[in-house]
């Protein structure tokens, strides 16, 4: 692979993000919307699925009483 001088690499580097589609306001603020509602619904089930364990163990098993 050919080096090329930093100006050609910089010149390179403009061209590719000219090409880059940047999302618009709305799609990045509906995105982010989205991301926090997931964390929120993974939240409340892994909370969950730890306190059914933790039940379980401590009914069944007498353990962490």
């Amino acid at each position: 692979m050919a080096k090329a001088s930093p100006i050609e690499f910089f010149r390179q580097v403009r061209q590719e993000v000219q090409k880059v589609t940047w999302p618009t306001r709305k799609e990045t603020t509906v995105t982010t919307s989205m991301v926090f509602v997931m964390v929120a619904v993974a939240s409340v089930f892994f909370f969950l699925v730890d306190a059914i364990l933790g039940w379980t163990i401590t009914t069944f098993l007498g353990l962490g009483s």
